[in-house]
């Protein structure tokens, strides 16, 4: 079983249709001792099929169109905020204090992107919270020098903000969490009632694009990278996507640039504007939610309480570290769960962590969403009833580190984690990849032997080392003008015969769209 069998099979999906793909492999991209490449090319592929299954079933009878995934293409995507300018300027994608330090007993990463995380984690410490970034790097670095580094995770965690410490494969997979994330399938999927099947509007024949999401409306709660990846893909395929945040909340200003894309942008207060939310909610066919765990409840936005008030919806969820276990409720980002599930030690050396050459875990994992509710809305239409769709990170990055199950495995509750199928190794051996652990040998293809090692104080994230993706990524990048100026950006990856290759609307400003939909 290859990835994107293996993905196409976790997604429910007609295995007969994998033969409709097609891949040209770039071996010279995404380097890294694990298979990221594979990974981020079995994502887009299997989202590529399922947009192709859906825009058959809608307005393509002579079948299920090809897709063709590049592996280029889908490089400069997984960089894509490494390729964007805005009016010439080079994005910041990692604040000073996000990085790596060293710890009395190792090694501990930070994530201080955000205003209030970066408050949070100067309060956690003892430190003012208008301290000015140099001194500020000096003295955290002085105080986690003389921490241990768990101590320093729970510390922070406690004060609300964001900070993991160093482990290795095996460290991770002995866990509480890691057990739990180890048990669940890839992509968690269900029917939430008995609703009507969906009838679909006929996709009206043009001489444009086939969008197999035309007509849809995506309500987008999601932040950061891999919701909103998500959103922007079921954006290109012609939904109608209105992202809404908080309006004290703002994302940060090049990140939603680089996610905008064929988005509009809204704010709502659910503490005050609860009916403004309803409004929208009982007309939206897609909910997607990007917020930890149980913070959304209060406001009945748990997937069955979504589903009770607006019958037929397909409600997608991701989070950092899964919906279940210990840390259910905890922070996540991509850099985060690299360094908690032992990806840093597997890139790294004996000496410092490494880190993947890309955000794959966040970009991956809006792949695998946005391809999860693609398949929910095809079965929706045959079989009907509510759905749900559920990934995590850290699911995505046991995926990453063990390779797929073997031929004929289905996914779903396989013991599936960090150093399973294809073994582990710390980065005291060079992190190579064994066939050892609790499965078969991984199907997933190896990495190359680059990888990126992050040095102490390294206040880069994942894979800000080098050309972003590979050499040679010009093919898929895109000039236009944009109510934020020019911009150049990458290319969506999702391709398939007769499909859109660009978004129809550039970002604007966020919050700058009334919160309703057109």
């Amino acid at each position: 079983m290859d990835e994107i069998e293996y993905v196409w099979s976790v997604l429910g999906g007609d295995a007969a249709l994998t033969t409709r793909v097609a891949r040209a492999a770039r071996p010279e991209v995404l380097e890294a001792r694990l298979p990221v490449r594979a990974l981020a090319s079995a994502c887009v592929g299997a989202c590529a099929l399922a947009a192709a299954e859906l825009a058959a079933r809608r307005a393509a009878p002579g079948g299920v169109p090809a897709v063709r995934v590049d592996d280029g293409a889908v490089a400069a995507a997984f960089t894509s905020e490494r390729h964007l300018r805005i009016g010439g300027r080079e994005p910041v994608s990692f604040a000073p204090l996000s990085r790596l330090w060293r710890t009395a007993d190792g090694w501990v990463r930070t994530h201080a992107n955000y205003p209030h995380h970066r408050a949070r984690l100067l309060a956690a410490l003892g430190l003012a919270r208008d301290t000015e970034d140099t001194r500020a790097v000096d003295a955290v670095g002085s105080l986690l020098a003389g921490l241990p580094a768990r101590s320093v995770e729970e510390t922070v965690y406690a004060a609300g903000g964001a900070a993991v410490a160093l482990r290795t494969p095996e460290e991770w997979a002995a866990s509480e969490q890691g057990r739990a994330v180890a048990g669940r399938p890839l992509v968690e999927r269900g029917v939430l009632d008995v609703s009507p099947a969906r009838t679909f509007a006929p996709v009206p024949p043009s001489a444009g694009a086939l969008l197999p999401a035309a007509g849809l409306r995506v309500l987008d709660l999601t932040r950061v990278i891999a919701g909103p990846v998500a959103t922007r893909t079921l954006a290109l395929l012609g939904a109608d996507v209105l992202r809404v945040d908080p309006p004290g909340l703002p994302e940060l200003p090049d990140q939603h640039v680089d996610t905008g894309f064929g988005k509009r942008s809204a704010t709502l207060d659910l503490t005050c504007d609860q009916a403004a939310f309803e409004e929208l909610l009982g007309a939206a066919d897609v909910v997607v939610t990007g917020y930890r765990p149980g913070s959304l409840d209060r406001f009945g936005l748990s997937p069955r309480a979504l589903a009770a008030r607006r019958p037929g919806l397909v409600v997608a969820r991701l989070s950092a570290w899964g919906a279940y276990g210990p840390w259910a409720g905890r922070r996540g980002f991509d850099s985060l769960v690299q360094v908690g599930t032992g990806i840093a030690a597997l890139e790294g050396t004996a000496d410092r962590p490494g880190a993947l050459p890309a955000q794959a875990l966040d970009h991956g994992t809006g792949y695998l969403l946005a391809a999860g509710v693609l398949r929910a809305l095809t079965e929706q239409s045959r079989h009907g009833g509510s759905r749900y769709v559920e990934v995590a990170l850290a699911r995505t990055a046991a995926w990453l580190s063990a390779g797929p199950a073997p031929d004929g495995a289905s996914g779903a509750g396989r013991p599936h984690g960090v150093g399973g199928s294809a073994g582990s190794a710390s980065a005291d051996t060079g992190g190579t990849r064994g066939t050892g652990g609790t499965g078969g040998p991984s199907t997933m293809g190896t990495g190359s032997g680059a990888h990126r090692v992050c040095a102490a104080g390294d206040a880069g994230g994942p894979g800000d080392a080098g050309d972003a993706g590979g050499p040679g990524a010009s093919p898929w990048l895109r000039e236009r003008e944009s109510p934020l100026g020019r911009l150049r950006y990458a290319l969506p990856p999702v391709r398939f015969e007769g499909g859109p290759t660009d978004w129809e609307r550039a970002p604007g400003p966020w919050g700058a769209d009334a919160a309703r939909w057109v």
